[in-house]
């Protein structure tokens, strides 16, 4: 019997594996991954320093385990080349072809990378992937002052984690305020204040012009003229998804490979799911919306055609010091914030009421972030 091919063994890939499972038992499944196949929570690489976790602690189960929980083949350490849609085929870097009754790609989205001057790629890490995290933990242990590249999200976590860790951090990044695609400016500023009583050195509405390293450390040159001495470099700027599979496949490809609500790309028998789809629109790199979309796929893989559909999904950052959820309104719809200190005076709740009176969104910080479940209800659907 011709398998089902999920290309992708990270939280998505796994994720749609259990869940078919649950409703089909006997359909062969092949999982084809680039790595080492471990199972492991990604969320956690941005605060496992703070719980003492080391990236073999992280595993929850290797390639061997998975595949017989999940009575299925898993190729490890092979990579994709070419899809073949008309044939319903797929080539491996060996050259070795493989028939497919349905194909999921679960890809991901790789760190986005940008040229510095100075230095090469290999001088500054990006923490995406079990392997980074190891060469991380590794070389932290003869680091005392950590330079963050990104003053979004995941820096944020980053920085949070490290100074728990008794790091010294400098975040650096053109952005006028921390996770300014994410919060206003009102509980970002919030935010910025309380990291800098931590400890975090914020190099705001600048980037880095040049990088020169001399021994154990790095000078970094910002374009304002400041310098910043760091003994590692971590970049957190973004994830880009990826598509260059997909592409070369001749399949749509928008922010990142274009489904519609039902996980179909623009090829029958082709799904996309995770980090490395755009679904009906919307790129969502979070657990919640992964969560959904793999349960409806299941379904649909399983023989019952099902579309997903988008709750509003709050995500909680893991920024301890500051707590934070934030369910943003969805992009270039008109409102304005509106804000309410905590009768505590620890947190803000913020809430994007549109032109209508209606809310859209929210960002709570602090003692506020209690608010969450009783604002989520009150949210329109992102996907109906």
């Amino acid at each position: 019997m011709t398998p089902i091919i999920i290309i992708g063994t990270g939280f998505a890939g796994y994720t749609l594996a259990r869940e078919f499972r649950k409703l089909d038992s006997n359909t062969p499944l092949l999982m084809i991954t680039s790595d080492d196949g471990r199972s492991y929570p990604k969320p956690m690489l941005s605060n496992a320093l703070t719980k003492g976790k080391t990236a073999d602690e992280l595993a929850l189960a290797d390639a061997n385990s998975m595949a017989k929980t999940l009575n299925a083949r898993i190729v490890t350490n092979s990579v994709v080349t070419q899809i073949n849609p008309q044939q319903k085929t797929i080539v491996l870097s060996n050259g070795e072809q493989l028939n497919y009754k349905q194909l999921v790609l679960a890809v991901g989205a790789n760190p986005i990378r940008i040229p510095i001057r100075g230095i090469s790629d290999n001088n500054i890490i990006s923490i995406n992937s079990l392997e980074d995290y190891t060469r991380f933990r590794n070389e932290l242990e003869s680091t005392k002052h950590v330079a963050l590249i990104g003053p979004g999200l995941i820096g944020c976590e980053f920085a949070n984690d490290l100074i728990s860790a008794g790091k010294e951090v400098s975040v650096i990044g053109p952005d006028p305020y921390p996770m300014s695609t994410l919060l206003p400016k009102a509980i970002a500023d919030e935010l910025e204040s309380y990291l800098a009583k931590a400890g975090v050195n914020w190099y705001l509405g600048t980037t880095v012009a040049e990088i020169n390293h001399k021994e154990q450390s790095y000078k970094i040159t910002l374009a304002n003229g400041e310098n910043v001495r760091a003994d590692l470099l971590v970049s957190a700027i973004g994830l880009r998804p990826n598509i260059d599979l997909a592409k070369k496949a001749g399949l749509e490809i928008a922010r990142g490979i274009k489904t519609d609500n039902g996980l179909q790309t623009s090829q029958e028998n082709i799904f996309a799911l995770g980090d490395c789809a755009e679904v009906a629109g919307h790129s969502l790199l979070f657990i919640a919306p992964i969560l959904a979309a793999a349960k409806a796929l299941a379904k649909t893989l399983s023989g019952t055609p099902t579309t997903v559909k988008y709750p509003a999904m709050p995500v909680a950052i893991k920024t301890p010091v500051y707590p934070l959820v934030v369910s943003p309104p969805p992009h270039g719809v008109i409102g304005e914030w509106q804000f309410e200190l905590a009768s505590s005076g620890f947190g803000i709740k913020g809430l994007f009421i549109s032109n209508t009176k209606d809310l859209l969104g929210f960002v709570l910080s602090g003692d506020m972030v209690a608010e969450k479940q009783v604002l989520a209800k009150q949210l329109p659907e992102l996907l109906a």
